[in-house]
């Protein structure tokens, strides 16, 4: 299976579905078998109400800066009050990267909060990077109301009343 986007949306009857959807131009994405993690990585991310923010983006590169397979991403616990994008692209990687300055194909995860919440999140979602280890990410999210000044400079921005 190989899609380029999928999105994981928690609905009003607590129902999940996983929907697939074409990206342009994008890399397809492949999703982690069944192989239990060997690492658990814990972090928090704060998210402003109303964006998306990325929480996971991983590049094909081996350990010896290689080209490897694309990574596998699989989502293992899904937000309760939220949804998921996974998209695969191409970046350059950053000068302090283990392999810095190198192009590269890589997948990343997006998270946005459903409309009007705000309150703590969780997703859990296990990576299989190209050297075939997978890690377990332990994503605590806390999703924040938008300041003022915020709503104040989108409301300039807009040509909406």
């Amino acid at each position: 299976m190989t899609p380029t986007i999928s999105a994981l949306r928690s609905g009003p009857a607590a129902t999940r579905a996983l929907v697939l959807a074409a990206a342009l131009g994008m890399s397809g994405i492949g999703l982690a078998g069944t192989a239990s993690a060997q690492t658990t990585v814990t972090r928090s991310e704060t998210v402003p109400a109303g964006k998306s923010a990325r929480l996971v983006i991983v590049p094909n590169l081996k350990k010896d800066c290689s080209t490897g397979p694309m990574p596998e991403i699989r989502v293992t616990t899904p937000p309760k009050f939220g949804s998921l994008i996974t998209k695969g692209g191409k970046l350059k990687t950053p000068a302090k990267y283990r392999c810095p300055n190198k192009d590269a194909e890589a997948q990343g995860i997006f998270y946005q909060a459903n409309a009007g919440y705000t309150g703590p999140d969780n997703v859990v979602v296990e990576v299989k990077n190209s050297d075939g280890e997978i890690e377990k990410r332990d994503i605590r999210i806390t999703v924040e109301a938008a300041k003022a000044d915020d709503k104040a400079k989108e409301k300039k921005d807009t040509t909406d009343l």
